[in-house]
């Protein structure tokens, strides 16, 4: 559903494995009649979410082969374009056009020896074993597809990407970088179009059935910020063969740099904050240093490039300490000069007034108020203006929405009765993709076996899910098995460094980093922070209250400080229960600060206290 007005990471995947050399005539393909179960399809309305995330059932949707549990196999992702518009407009029709197009869907991909992995919103994921097979089914598809009549005289245009590479089974399911570049390629195409990369080109080069053709479409830039793909149009007499340019991060004005690594995981995020900023026009993004705020902006900026006309700009704010130069740094992205005679901010003011733009501010947290100043002239300049800012504190002002970024899902511990993780069971959380996917950049045979499985997991418990912890924890695996790195982080965190010096310098050790959030403190919130430290496992406001207070620290005050660490993502606290907590990352580093300040045995004294008082002392 990338109609323009939605989501571009909406797009559903089909899987189908292809039997031995049976390609199929492309020419006279004819859809199967639906087996028994078909009638499962049938809707009592358009899907719940019409942005496309909907997995909805499809009959005769076949379990892998045994050997589909081989690396190499080709995907193929498909998308039915507008079709929010046609749900809104066409709901009755609509409902049987898409019960013909999974019907047709699902007979193409089997009668090429497919199956079909799962399907989401209006399209479908597929797998084959050959990449020739694979571009058969779709030809098939899309021929059937191509006469109105098929889907009830509701015409539907289906966009189809394939592309061929390595793959991790979980289940029933395929994850990878791989088959999220399928997906990618899939999402740039037009209604009618199919596009294959050059790994599907080279691997069906010579063995196209007749009539078919591959027209070469050059490098382009996908939305998932990786390096460039060259992919290739299908041709076919019976299919349409001119389209507008290929919707790639080309097609929009925009200044995103192109990732060195994978996005792991935050699918749910990406789609709750485009949710947001299809209803407010500021957005924040709040959340500890290196909990993945920065990267999950730019990618959300790549996927909404379709809804910004004029743009989506990143403006990056960590390099600036003084706040007169925040209007400069955005004019200087955008490319804004002053009139003679004028400021900076008149002409920002003027130039955002009649443009569609996503405006992306990027570390607010040590320039906030001159953040929150701009942020509310150029809201009120521009009415097509959005703005997404990132910061540890949100701006405060009219019309802010925040989204606290969670952490990537760790494992739970687990006794030493219950046995060790498998692999597969810790493969669905994202910190540990994460972990593997940067372990195998440092070293590329590496693989979550039985023996480290119990190590990787406490690794990522260990480090809260925070993915620049886990990068860098990531990278010790070049000179250090997985275990030796799990055991020097239960006494340390020091371990977490970096030497790529294009990092910037307060994201190279992890210490480092929440310096950088300490030195933003007041010295009465410093003080509250290194004192709560004293607390293993979380605590009460009474608690707080009662052993943190003295020493320049009031027991009224304590409520007032609590909060603002709480706002500036330091300390966290539980709605259920009201307890407070702080990452075990910040508090390690809070003992270390507790244990320089000359105060820990004193805070250790008045946490013990309550529980003399009531217990008793022992003798031992």
């Amino acid at each position: 559903m990338l109609d323009g007005s939605m989501d571009p990471s909406v797009l559903c995947a089909l899987s189908g494995r292809l039997p031995g050399g049976n390609a199929g005539t492309l020419g006279s393909f004819t859809p199967s009649e639906p087996r028994p179960g078909a009638a499962a399809l049938a809707r009592a309305g358009p899907p719940a979410e019409p942005n496309g995330r909907t997995i909805r059932a499809v009959p005769d949707v076949h379990d892998p082969p045994a050997d589909s549990d081989l690396a190499d196999l080709t995907f193929l992702f498909s998308d039915i374009e507008g079709s929010t518009r046609l749900w809104e407009t066409e709901a009755g029709r609509m409902r049987v056009a898409l019960d013909a197009h999974d019907r047709l869907t699902r007979d193409a991909v089997v009668a090429h020896g497919g199956w079909i992995v799962k399907t989401t919103g209006d399209g479908a994921h597929a797998a084959f074993e050959r990449p020739l097979d694979a571009l058969n089914a779709t030809v098939a598809l899309q021929l059937a597809l191509a006469d109105p009549q098929a889907t009830g005289g509701l015409p539907l245009r289906v966009r189809c990407g394939l592309h061929r590479g390595w793959h991790e089974r979980r289940g029933n399911d395929y994850y990878g970088r791989d088959v999220n570049r399928a997906a990618r390629i899939g999402s740039i195409a037009h209604g009618g179009q199919v596009l294959v990369s050059q790994a599907v080109a080279e691997a069906v080069a010579g063995a196209l059935p007749e009539g078919v053709a591959l027209k070469d479409l050059g490098r382009v830039r996908l939305r998932d910020l990786s390096s460039p793909e060259r992919v290739h149009q299908v041709l076919h007499p019976g299919l349409r063969a001119d389209f507008p340019a290929l919707r790639s991060l080309e097609s929009t004005p925009n200044n995103l740099s192109q990732q060195l690594n994978a996005f792991i995981g935050r699918e749910s995020d990406l789609a709750e904050v485009a949710r947001l900023l299809r209803e407010h026009r500021l957005v924040t993004l709040l959340g500890t240093g290196g909990i993945g705020k920065s990267r999950l902006s730019v990618q959300l900026g790549a996927e909404l490039l379709d809804r910004h006309a004029d743009g989506v700009w990143l403006v990056e704010l960590a390099p600036l300490s003084d706040e007169a130069l925040v209007p400069q740094a955005v004019a200087g992205v955008l490319g804004v000069k002053e009139a003679p005679g004028g400021s900076v901010l008149d002409a920002l003011l003027d130039f955002v007034r009649e443009r569609r733009l996503l405006i992306i501010l990027d570390n607010c947290e040590h320039l906030l108020a001159a953040c929150a100043d701009l942020a509310k002239r150029l809201l009120r300049a521009g009415a097509g203006l959005t703005l997404l800012a990132t910061s540890r504190e949100a701006l405060h002002i009219a019309g802010e929405c925040s989204y606290p970024v969670p952490a990537l899902t760790t494992p739970r511990p687990q006794p030493l009765a219950a046995g060790g993780p498998d692999a597969e069971s810790l493969s669905r959380h994202t910190a540990v993709q994460l972990f593997v996917d940067r372990a195998r950049g440092a070293l590329p045979a590496f693989r979550i076996e039985p023996r480290n499985a119990a190590a990787v997991a406490e690794i990522c418990q260990r480090l809260d899910g925070i993915p620049l912890a886990i990068e860098l924890a990531a990278a010790r695996v070049r000179a250090l098995p997985v275990t030796a790195i799990a055991e020097r982080l239960r006494e340390s965190f020091r371990l977490l460094a970096t030497t790529d010096q294009t990092v910037l310098p307060r994201q190279r050790t992890l210490r480092v980093l929440i310096d950088w959030s300490h030195d933003l403190l007041a010295p009465p919130e410093r003080a509250l922070l290194r004192r709560l430290a004293v607390f293993a496992g979380g605590w009460t406001l009474d608690a707080a209250e009662a052993v943190c207070a003295g020493d320049g620290l009031e027991a009224d005050e304590v409520l007032d400080l609590l909060t603002l660490l709480v706002e500036k993502s330091l300390a966290s606290m539980d709605l259920d229960t009201g307890r407070y907590r702080l990452l075990d990352t910040v508090r390690h580093y809070a003992r270390e600060r507790l244990v320089e300040a000359g105060e820990q045995p004193a805070l250790r004294d008045r946490h013990l206290s309550p529980f003399v008082d009531q217990y008793g002392a022992f003798e031992f």
